[in-house]
């Protein structure tokens, strides 16, 4: 199983595939990338801006459309619209440089029509805020159906996703057919956090992750025995940092093993592997409030797992995707290894056979969700059938 590929770059393409495996809709897609085919051909980074325009201008006809249905009272179909538009006008803005021309617009657009997507289409999300200790951490809640306390599983992002996207993997509503609630922040470095707060990627996820097992614990629909942490990409490092540092996690799971990034920036200052969006440095400073090259590699040498995993006591899923051509399936294996007092570890490396190879699942999401789904059902108590 292979990544989709309309254009001569990975990164390009790597946004088609969040774009499909997030609702995206075929046609809409391949009308989006047919009249930017030439200007892949200048480089990942120089030809962003009309990337941007081209998805950008769907996204605006999807709001207009929309707004013809709600007119006539079709609450559910406008929700339909609204969420694609806004789906479309994330992807686009991730694309741009920090700074870039109409990216800030761009995403407050898009996160308005997220929220009126929300409301229109009765949606089972709910948007909360979480205090830090230095500003807030917004986040989306998704409730389990069912009376009394039900588990919950903390879902983080990686270095340029945003909590919408990961509601659109599809994940909370795999864990809530499940009997189990998801909690999607945009932790420090990312999403609002971010573009909203300047609030930079803290290495020690336990600080922020910490603020998310206090909220949920405040939540008479909790079990506070029963949560568990997640992240996808870069939050396969978070996720075991903070379950390492924070006992009242009850299991832990990531998809995409990110075991030792400080080590991964010094091969892509070799150009070993490839970067997940365009203007990488720019990004990675940007995230990390760093002033330079020198101050991020700084910031990120606490970036590294070893050593610290064997703090884990609970249960724990290592996943990967064989070919994944950003972060190499060796960090897989030596999560996993040295999880030596986790009372139940498992690794899968996804193969051909099912699909997932590429990072984070971007060619087929469907088997990652399923399996870290079952995965914390299994060791949260919630159901599998």
């Amino acid at each position: 199983m292979a990544l989709y590929s309309p254009f001569p770059n990975y990164i390009w393409n790597l946004s088609v595939a969040i774009a499909m495996e997030s609702g995206g809709r075929i046609g809409e897609i391949v009308d989006m990338c047919q009249p930017i085919l030439d200007a892949a051909d200048s480089g990942a980074d120089a030809g962003t801006p009309q990337f941007m325009q081209a998805w950008a201008a769907m996204g605006h006809k999807l709001l207009e459309l929309a707004g013809e249905d709600e007119a006539k009272g079709r609450a559910f179909s406008a929700s339909d619209k609204l969420e694609r538009a806004a789906l479309y006008l994330l992807v686009a803005e991730r694309m741009q440089g920090h700074g870039s021309e109409g990216r800030k617009e761009t995403y407050a657009l898009a996160r308005e029509t997220f929220d009126r997507s929300t409301g229109l289409g009765r949606l089972n999300r709910e948007r909360v805020e979480i205090p830090l200790v230095a500003g807030t951490m917004s986040a989306i809640f998704t409730r389990a159906p069912g009376e009394g306390a039900r588990p919950c599983v903390v879902f983080c992002n990686g270095l340029d996703s945003c909590k919408e996207m990961l509601y659109w993997t599809g994940m909370p509503a795999a864990l809530a057919r499940r009997g189990i609630s998801t909690l999607c922040v945009d932790q420090p470095g990312t999403g609002e956090a971010l573009r909203l707060q300047g609030l930079p990627v803290d290495p020690h996820a336990e600080s922020w992750a910490s603020k998310a097992v206090d909220w949920l614990e405040s939540r008479d629909e909790v079990d506070d025995a029963r949560i568990g942490m997640t992240g996808i990409s870069l939050g396969g490092h978070f996720a075991p940092r903070a379950v390492a540092y924070e006992p009242r996690f009850a299991s832990g799971a990531v998809w995409g093993a990110n075991h030792n990034w400080r080590e991964v920036q010094n091969k892509r200052m070799e150009r070993e592997g490839e970067n997940p969006v365009p203007h990488y440095w720019q990004h990675v400073h940007w995230a990390f409030g760093a002033e330079g090259q020198e101050d991020f590699l700084a910031k990120s040498e606490e970036m590294n797992l070893n050593g610290h995993m064997d703090r884990i006591r609970v249960p724990f899923l290592v996943t990967h995707g064989a070919h994944d051509r950003q972060i190499s399936p060796k960090y897989a294996h030596d999560l996993y290894d040295q999880l030596v007092n986790s009372p139940r570890r498992e690794k899968v490396i996804f193969t051909e056979r099912e699909g997932g190879v590429e990072h984070v699942g971007a060619d087929n999401m469907a088997y990652g969700r399923d399996l870290i789904a079952d995965w914390f059902a299994e060791t949260l108590g919630g159901h599998t059938a």
